[in-house]
């Protein structure tokens, strides 16, 4: 049994293999051809409608964040409000404390030098 290179006699097909190879490397490259064509003719569409849909959502992005923050600022605000008046409140009530201090010290002393 000898095992040498194959020759067109030990593959009685052989032309059939070639014309079959031919037909699947014509029907590759013609798929491939159509496959580029379609992809050129719905590219730049779908390439369109993908920015379109990017600068939206931007869009609503941008307006969805300028809401919130807007909404914060004023609540922050509102809170910085309460806290000021609150403390004005407390500075108002310490002041008046410390008069009614300062009166009842005065009347004591003024009491304790006239001996009554």
């Amino acid at each position: 049994m000898t095992t040498g290179p194959a020759t067109t006699e030990s593959m009685p097909n052989v032309p059939a293999n070639r014309e079959r190879n031919c037909s699947f490397v014509m029907g590759l490259l013609a798929g491939s051809v159509v496959g580029v064509g379609l992809g050129m003719l719905f590219a730049p569409r779908a390439v369109l409608d993908m920015r379109k849909r990017a600068a939206d959502s931007a869009r609503s992005l941008g307006g969805v964040a300028s809401d919130r923050y807007h909404r914060a600022s004023t609540r922050i605000g509102d809170a910085v409000d309460e806290i000021t008046r609150k403390g004005q409140g407390l500075r108002d009530d310490l002041s008046d404390a410390v008069v009614r201090g300062a009166q009842e010290v005065e009347r004591y002393a003024t009491n304790a030098k006239t001996g009554h």
